[in-house]
Parts: C-alpha cells; structure tokens; sequence
C-alpha cells in the first residue's frame, strides 16, 4: 500500500445547528444522510452552472466537535469560505478555513491496517483509496506509515494514480468558473444527485442531464512518447478537438469534444498535440456514453 501527503489540498470547516440544511441547499450532492466515516464528492456551482470550487465533504463526528470537513484545493479553500459565509445570511453556521492546521493523506494500492481519527474512502471512484484528515504534527508522517500500513511516497505518485484512475483534477484537467459539472465527469464520479431539491446552479445541470447536450467531456488518453504541455490543443487534421489535461507517463486526461472526437476517429484521422500524437484509451467511450453513478 501507498500513502501520500498533499500539499495542495486544503480544509474548509462547516458548523452549527444548521450547518446540514444550509449546505444542503447550496451544493449538487445531497448530504442529507451523511454520516461521520463516509465521504460524498460535490461542488459549488455560479448560478449560471460553472464550477466555482469541487470538494470532497466528511462529516466530523462528536468526540471531534461535529459539523463537516470539506476537502478543496487548497488555493480555494479560503475563496470558498468566503463565499459560504456570504450565503449563510441568519443561518446557526458557522465557516473556517483550516488548512493551516489539518493535512490531507491519501492511500492505495491495498487496504489499510487499520485508521484512525477522520478517514473515509473516496467517493468519487474506490480505486482512488482512501483519504484521511490529520494534523501536521513533526513525526505524523511516521506514524501514519505505520498506522496504515504504507509506504509514504511522494505526492506525484498520487498524480500519477489518479491520472491512470480518469479522475480530473480542477486547474490542470479544466478551469474552474469555465466547466460545468458534466464536462468533468461528475455526474460519472458520484458528484451530482439528480434526485435531490434546488440548489446553486441546479436548473441548468438538471437541463443538460435530461437533454443530453454535455458534448465536451474529460476522457482518458495514451501517449506514444513525450507528453505535450498542458493547455495544448488537440487536433484531428485541422480541426480542434479538445485540449490536453494533466500527464503522467504514458496516461493523461484530456478535455474534448466528444462529437468532433467520434467524427475524428470514423474517419481514420490521428489526433495530435503539439505535433506529439496520442490516442483515446477507450475509443467507445466518444460513442456510447459509460453508465452513469447517481449519487
């Protein structure tokens, strides 16, 4: 088993009598019967339906105060704070940052010892293992690799894995306040509950949903040698066809245009960045959309 630490996520407290209901109403995943031990994968969305900020949220359980854990990136997680206490208005809620007091673990490649403290599995797909929320105590780190079970790597080896899992990663895989939800897969991830009442942005998700018209979608690519920059453009021919995400290796992520993709590849043309080529690691994946996970 795997664990790493990483540096580039951040933790967002949510509390008070009605903390529940209050970020019930503003998120696309229903919380209602969270529970402390599981997780739930969710954003915050612009009224018009583009993702501010995505997040994983834990509940806490009492022994550590209640309330909830949201985990964000971590150069967001204050505008994210900001933009809840905007919203809470007379609500009993109360918002803190505190990613400079809690760390974020993951682990995979196998099951855990045993955990302890705040650790849930990830929602968004299992084979991402599990997360765990600790304090940046100076020997933490050896007492996690025992605790776990698990050999401490770098944080790029988790890259690596979630990039061979097709988990995108916002400010790499797409740009937050220009995707909506279906263009990241979270409809796929367990991120979206289509079932549950309003909230921010929620007509316009519900409206894609129901009409089928996400066209641009975050699909897993191999490459056949150096992988092209990030932001690169991938062409079929001429035509521009999506953009290329993160890499690791010979995998990476990639936003495109499903249609022009299909088109693409039923006429034999090789998709290319940056002059480098590239393929789709499932080509049916542009034809026949995978089974969706509604949370």
């Amino acid at each position: 088993m795997k664990a790493a630490f990483l540096p580039d996520r951040g933790v967002v407290k949510v509390a008070g009598d009605d903390a529940r209901n209050f970020l019930n109403g503003l998120i696309t995943t229903d919380i209602t019967e969270l529970r402390p031990g599981q997780a739930k994968f969710g954003a915050l969305l612009t009224p018009q339906g583009k993702i501010i900020v995505d997040f994983l949220i834990t509940e806490l359980p009492d022994d550590h105060g209640g309330g909830f854990l949201l985990d964000v990136p971590r150069a967001l997680a204050k505008r994210l704070a900001d933009k809840l206490t905007f919203y809470k208005l007379r609500a009993k809620v109360s918002v803190e940052d505190f990613s400079d007091r809690l760390k974020m673990l993951a682990a995979w490649d196998g099951e855990p010892r045993m955990t302890a403290g705040i650790a849930f599995i990830d929602p968004r797909d299992t084979a991402l293992g599990w997360r765990l929320v600790v304090a940046p105590h100076a020997d933490v780190e050896d007492d996690y690799s025992v605790i776990l079970g698990a050999d401490l790597v770098d944080s790029s080896a988790y890259e690596a894995h979630r990039i061979a899992t097709g988990v995108p990663r916002g400010g790499l895989d797409f740009m937050y306040g220009d995707a909506f939800p279906h263009e990241t897969n979270m409809d796929r991830l367990n991120g979206v509950d289509f079932d549950k009442g309003c909230y921010v942005g929620q007509e316009v998700v519900s409206r894609m949903q129901h009409r089928g018209t996400a066209r641009t979608r975050t699909v897993k690519i191999l490459l056949d040698g150096p992988s092209p920059e990030a932001g690169a453009t991938i062409l079929a021919g001429e035509k521009q066809v999506g953009t290329i995400g993160s890499t690791a290796g010979e995998k990476g992520l990639a936003l495109v245009r499903i249609d022009r993709v299909a088109d693409a590849l039923d006429a034999g043309l090789p998709l290319t960045a940056g002059g480098l080529s590239l393929r789709l690691a499932d080509p049916d994946v542009v034809r026949t959309p995978p089974k969706q996970n509604i949370a």
